[in-house]
């Protein structure tokens, strides 16, 4: 085949699910029922659509507190997300076939046993299509849930969560892909040279294992991750497949690409055992006002008092007492998220925008891109990132559902298919099958190493 007979890369995409919506004031718009993320059928519509929009995944962010210090402070902020993401994606996965599930799971509160036998039970039950978006969680309020008055520091959080993947892999490598024979001749229902137990002791944790699931139909779950720090980078080289960022401009977004799969390539990995997806928030319609009038209402629905305790309460940056026409003093740079809080910092002194025109900004998409205008408007500017090392595809974060994701569907993807951006049909039923990611071996066949015999069978009872 010449190389002009060669078919054009596409983009990958995510459909961000959150709540009714990623606008801050998304849940006060009169199209919006702020109900509607306490029923089922609510996400089962919006994975359908993604499904039959034939999106990579849909991603479900978390987080384990409700935030705020108190019932008057949390009362400013919906919870985004009404239940526990692994629950709601197992659900779906009957009733969906292709579409990936990606759930978001603190490697800080959960332990790796745990960790690697929800995944693995998820990509078993729904044929090979789950992915671990691995977080180190970044707030009090969450440390307070589980026993402490503060949380960990970001260098320990982050020392953890290595120590963290590489217990779950090793779990989830505890099986070989034919370790299970079934011989009722034999009496055997494992290969025993097929199995190894993990015997794992380190710094943070000590795991036996073998795993109770046997091997992920992917052999791992995709591996994600958001972390956009230098530690967060530093993990993400190392061992996620997915990254989600936050990036402002096109030039910033190509640095931070690029640079991430330079530091994944000194580890021996090959570029494109990384895909990097930048999340993006589209306000598109037939005409450019009829797209700022879009944004312009839900702008209209945001309560500053609200929006600035909002800020206090996930970045620790108290601005609530400052002056709105003036610049923002700078963010405390605390434990927490670190790479947001110098993202909006950043952004406010590059473009010198007061404390008012901040907050409109984080309450259109949180600090992600924000793109309005016409489906070919829209469509310039994302082929613009992806054809200049900008991004691998982009995770849309709708600014209202289910109508936002409507519009996209709608008006956006047929216009990423005409310019052969974006697939018509799924290349095959796994999510690593769909994003073009190898599957792990096992590691069985070339592991030469005496195992230990299959014979530790301590009573239960």
């Amino acid at each position: 085949m010449t190389d002009t007979a060669r078919p054009r890369r596409q983009m990958r995409l995510g459909a961000f699910l959150f709540g009714v919506g990623h606008h801050a004031a998304a849940w006060r718009h009169p199209d919006v029922d702020p109900q509607a993320p306490f029923r089922f059928d609510y996400w089962l519509d919006l994975a359908r659509k993604a499904e039959a929009a034939k999106f990579d995944a849909v991603f479900l962010a978390d987080n384990v507190a409700l935030f705020g210090g108190s019932p008057e402070t949390i009362a400013y902020t919906p919870p985004v997300y009404t239940g526990e993401p692994l629950t709601l994606l197992s659900a779906l996965a009957t009733h969906t076939s292709h579409i990936g599930l990606i759930a978001t799971v603190s490697t800080t509160y959960l332990a790796p046993y745990h960790v690697a036998r929800k995944f693995a039970a998820l990509d078993q039950l729904s044929g090979g299509r789950a992915g671990w978006n691995l977080v180190t969680s970044g707030s009090d309020a969450e440390a307070a849930n589980f026993g402490l008055d503060r949380q960990l520091s970001h260098d320990n959080r982050y020392q953890i969560a290595t120590e963290h993947v590489e217990v779950v892999k090793a779990l989830w490598d505890s099986f070989a892909d034919d370790a299970v024979i079934a011989d009722k001749a034999g009496g055997r229902f494992y290969d025993p040279a097929k199995l190894r137990f993990v015997n794992h002791e380190g710094e943070h944790f000590r795991v036996r294992g073998p795993l109770q699931t046997g091997r992920p139909v992917q052999g791992h779950p995709v591996i994600v991750q958001a972390g956009s720090s230098q530690d967060g980078q530093k993990l993400a080289a190392a061992t996620a497949e997915l990254v989600f960022t936050a990036q402002q401009s096109r030039l910033a977004s190509r640095a931070f690409v690029q640079g991430l799969k330079d530091q994944a390539e000194a580890l021996g990995r090959s570029r494109d055992d990384v895909l990097v997806l930048p999340g993006v928030t589209i306000y598109v319609a037939p005409t450019r006002e009829e797209a700022e009038a879009k944004l312009a209402q839900l702008h209209d629905f945001v309560d500053m008092g609200g929006a600035l305790q909002s800020i206090r309460t996930f970045l620790e940056w108290d601005l609530t007492g400052a002056d709105l026409d003036a610049p923002p003093p700078p963010p405390p740079f605390t434990e927490g998220w670190q790479s947001r809080q110098k993202l909006f910092y950043d952004l406010a002194l590059e473009e010198g925008l007061t404390v008012r025109q901040l907050v409109s900004r984080m309450s259109a998409a949180r600090g992600h891109l924000v793109l309005v205008g016409t489906p070919v408007e829209v469509v310039d500017q994302l082929e613009e990132w992806f054809e200049s090392g900008a991004a691998d595809g982009f995770n849309i974060l709708a600014p209202i559902f289910p109508q936002g994701l409507d519009d996209v569907i709608e008006l956006v993807l047929p216009e990423l298919r005409r310019r052969g951006l974006f697939r018509h049909e799924y290349a095959g039923r796994t999510l690593r099958g769909n994003l073009g990611l190898a599957r792990p071996a096992d590691g069985f066949s070339a592991d030469t190493a005496p195992r230990p015999a299959l014979a530790d069978r301590r009573s239960h009872a």
